[in-house]
C-alpha cells in the first residue's frame, strides 16, 4: 500500500481565490446589467409609467392605492389611445387613396400655331366611282318614287342609257335589293335595337333590313325621320362602293385651287408646302394646314391679323346631295401629330359669313402611377394603335372598335385604318357585314366591348378652347367687286354669290396659355406631420416618446420569451428522474479524481451536482493532514 499526502491550503492563497471569484461574479453581474430584463410584467409597466414622457401614464402608478382613480385613468388612457389610432387609420386611408392637388399656372410665351383641317363638307363624285354612283342614284330615285311618290331630279339626265347599263348594274341592284329601304307601321317593326329613336306621334317608320348570312336573323335599322333613314341607307351602299376600290389613291383628287380661294398666315401667302390633303368618305376633300413638323408656324402676336385667314368656296358642284344635306365647310383645330376626327371636334362654316375663331391654349399634365390611370404613350394600353399618330383616347377607342370589327365580322370598317392582313368590308365579299356591324355598334355604345374601359386618358394633352364670332361677308356694298376679283383670280364663275364663298379667321386670343398640373396632396412628409400632430394632440409627446413605446413593446416580448423559457425548464425538472446510481459504484468519480485540477474536469464537477462532496471521501481523524501509507 501507499500513502496520500494532503496539505492544508494557505490562508492567503484561499483569500486571493475568494476575491477572484467575487470579482468574476461582479463582472458577470455588470455584463448582465447592459441588457436589463424585468422579473415580471408588473415591474415592467411600473417602470414605464413612472419614467415615460407620455402624458397621463404616471397617473396609472401614483394613484394605484385608489382603485377608482386607477380604473378611471386606465380607461381614459386606453380610450385616448384607441381614438388616436382611429385617427391614424383615417390618415393612412387618405394617404393610400393618393389624392392630388390641381395646380393652375398661367404662362406667357410665343405659341406654336396648331394644325387646322378644313373639309368641303360634301363628298365629291370622283371619276373612279362615278359610274357606280350614277347607278346607285338611279336605284335611289326609283326607291323614293315608290315610297314617297317623289321624283328626284338627278344631276345626270342620261336615263336613256339605262338599258345599256343594265348588265353592269345587276350586281349592285342585287345587293341593294338584299338591303331594301322600307316604310312600315310601328307595330310591324320587331327586334328593333335599343338605340333606335322612336316618335310616338308618327305611325310610320322607315328603315332598311339587315340579315345574317343564312337569313335566319334579321332586324330593321329604323329611323323616325325619313331624311335620316335615306341618308344612312345611301351611305351604307356608298361605303360598299368605296370599299371595292383596290387602290385608295384613285380617290385622291385634290382640287385645292377650286376650294381654297385665298390663304394667308401672319400676312404671308400660304403655298402647297403648308398643307396636306386626305379624303374623307363623308366630308370629301380635306386639307390640313401647319401639319409639317419640320416647319411649324409660330404666332408672333395675338389677334385676327396674326393668324390663319382662308377664303373658301362653298358652292356645290358635282357633289352627292344624298350624303350631305348642308352647305358650307367644316373646320377643326387640333394638335400636330393627331388625326382630325371631324365628327367629334369639328364645326361648320356657313356660306356668305365671315367666321372668326379665337383660340386659347390649355395644357393638362396628370400624375401617373398610383395617382391616376393615365398613360404616358399608350404602350401599356392593351389596344393596338392603328393610326400613324401618337396616342390619344379617341385614337385608342376607334382602334379598339376596328380590331373587334375584324375579329367578329371578318373585315374592317371603311372609316377607320386597315389592320395588317385585313380587308375593308364589302357586301360582294362579305354578305352579312352590315348585320354584323350594326350589332357590334350597339354593343360598342353600351361598352360591352370594353373599349371605353381599356382606353385611358393620356397623361399629357393639349386642347384649344375655341370661341367664334360671325358677320356677313362680303357686305352688300362690297360683294360685287369682291366676287369679281375672286372670279378673275381663280377663273371660276360663281353662280350663287351669297352661297358661293365663306371666310374663316383662326387666331390666338392672347399669348397667355393655361397649364393644369397635378401634384401629390398627401406625401410621406405630410403623413408624418399629420401623425405627429395627432400624437401630440392626444398624448402631448414627441418622437422620443414613440421610441419609449417601442422599447416597452420589445421589453414585453423579451420578458414573455424569458418566462416561457423558465416555464419550459421547470417542466423538464419536474419530469420523473432515472434510476439512482449504486452506492458502491464509485468508478465514475474515481476516474475523475486524478484530473481534478484540470479546467475541463472542473466544469464536469460543477454540472454533476448529485455526487458526494470531496471532503466526505477524505479519512477522518488526526491523520487527515498527514500522509497516507501506500500499499
Amino acid at each position: 500500500g501507499g500513502s496520500v499526502k494532503t496539505r492544508k491550503m494557505p490562508e492567503g492563497e484561499k483569500t486571493r481565490q475568494c476575491k477572484q471569484e467575487e470579482e468574476q461574479q461582479q463582472k458577470e453581474e455588470e455584463q448582465e446589467g447592459l441588457i436589463e430584463f424585468y422579473s415580471s410584467y408588473q415591474e415592467l409597466f411600473q417602470f414605464f409609467c413612472s419614467n415615460t414622457t407620455i402624458h397621463g401614464a404616471i397617473r396609472l402608478v401614483c394613484s394605484k392605492k385608489n382603485k377608482m382613480k386607477t380604473a378611471f385613468w386606465s380607461v381614459l388612457f386606453f380610450l385616448t389611445f384607441g381614438l388616436m389610432y382611429w385617427q391614424f387609420g383615417i390618415l393612412y386611408r387618405e394617404y393610400f387613396s393618393y389624392p392630388v392637388n390641381l395646380n393652375l399656372n398661367l404662362n406667357s410665351d410665343r405659341l406654336t400655331f396648331p394644325a387646322v383641317t378644313l373639309c368641303t363638307l360634301n363628298p365629291y363624285r370622283y371619276s373612279a366611282i362615278r359610274k357606280k354612283l350614277d347607278e346607285l342614284d338611279q336605284i335611289t330615285h326609283q326607291t323614293l318614287l315608290d315610297l314617297y311618290d317623289y321624283n328626284m331630279s338627278l344631276a345626270r339626265s342620261d336615263w336613256s342609257t339605262l338599258p345599256t347599263r343594265k348588265r353592269s348594274s345587276r350586281s349592285l341592284l342585287h345587293h341593294v335589293q338584299r338591303h331594301p329601304l322600307r316604310r312600315q307601321k310601328r307595330d310591324n317593326l320587331v327586334n328593333l335595337p335599343e338605340n333606335s329613336p322612336s316618335v310616338d306621334k308618327n305611325d310610320w317608320k322607315i328603315g332598311f333590313v339587315l340579315c345574317s348570312e343564312n337569313n335566319k336573323d334579321c332586324f330593321h335599322q329604323a329611323y323616325s325621320s325619313g331624311v335620316d333613314a335615306v341618308r344612312e341607307w345611301y351611305s351604307f351602299h356608298y361605303i360598299n362602293i368605296l370599299a371595292q376600290m383596290p387602290d385608295a389613291k384613285a380617290l385622291d383628287e385634290s382640287d385645292f385651287e377650286n376650294f381654297i380661294y385665298a390663304c394667308r398666315f401672319n400676312e404671308a401667302t400660304c403655298d402647297k408646302a403648308n398643307y396636306t390633303h386626305f379624303h374623307h368618305p363623308l366630308y370629301g376633300n380635306c386639307y390640313t394646314f401647319n401639319d409639317n413638323s419640320s416647319s411649324l408656324w409660330t404666332s408672333s402676336l395675338p389677334g385676327i391679323n396674326n393668324g390663319l385667314s382662308l377664303v373658301v368656296r362653298t358652292e356645290q358642284n358635282d357633289f352627292i346631295p344624298l350624303l350631305s344635306t348642308v352647305t358650307g365647310a367644316r373646320v377643326m383645330v387640333h394638335d400636330q401629330n393627331e388625326p382630325a376626327f371631324m365628327d367629334d371636334g369639328g364645326f361648320n362654316v356657313r356660306p356668305g359669313i365671315e367666321t372668326s375663331i379665337s383660340m386659347r391654349k390649355e395644357m393638362t399634365v396628370r400624375l401617373g402611377g398610383s395617382y391616376s390611370d393615365c398613360t404616358e404613350d399608350g404602350s401599356d394600353v392593351p389596344v393596338q394603335n392603328l393610326y400613324s399618330s401618337r396616342y390619344t383616347e379617341q385614337v385608342c377607342i376607334r382602334s379598339c372598335f376596328q380590331l373587334n370589327m375584324v375579329e367578329r365580322c371578318g373585315c374592317a370598317y371603311y372609316f377607320y385604318p386597315l389592320p395588317a392582313g385585313a380587308e375593308y368590308c364589302d357586301y360582294t365579299k362579305h354578305i352579312a357585314w352590315g348585320y354584323c356591324y350594326y350589332k357590334l355598334l350597339a354593343e360598342f355604345k353600351a361598352d360591352v366591348l370594353g373599349c371605353f374601359h381599356k382606353c385611358r386618358k393620356p397623361c399629357k394633352m393639349t386642347e384649344y378652347q375655341l370661341s367664334a364670332g360671325y358677320s356677313r361677308w362680303p357686305s352688300a356694298v362690297s360683294e360685287d367687286w369682291v366676287f369679281y376679283m375672286l372670279s378673275q383670280q381663280n377663273k371660276y364663275n360663281i353662280t350663287s354669290k351669297r352661297n358661293g364663298v365663306a371666310k374663316v379667321n383662326i387666331f390666338f386670343e392672347e399669348w397667355n396659355y393655361k397649364t393644369n398640373g397635378e401634384s401629390p396632396a398627401f406625401t410621406v412628409v405630410t403623413l408624418l406631420s399629420q401623425l405627429g400632430n395627432q400624437w401630440s394632440l392626444w398624448f402631448g409627446s414627441s418622437v422620443l416618446s414613440v421610441m419609449e413605446l417601442a422599447e416597452l413593446i420589445l421589453d414585453f416580448i423579451a420578458i414573455t420569451f424569458i418566462l416561457a423559457l423558465r416555464w419550459f425548464r421547470s417542466r423538464q425538472q419536474l419530469s420523473p428522474p432515472g434510476p439512482p446510481p449504486s452506492s458502491h459504484d464509485n468508478t465514475a468519480f474515481q476516474d475523475e479524481v486524478p484530473g481534478l485540477s484540470a479546467p475541463h474536469r472542473f466544469t464536469v464537477e460543477a454540472v454533476v451536482t448529485m455526487l458526494p462532496s470531496y471532503n466526505s471521501l477524505e479519512p477522518r481523524g488526526p491523520s487527515r493532514d498527514g500522509e497516507v501509507g501506500r500499499e
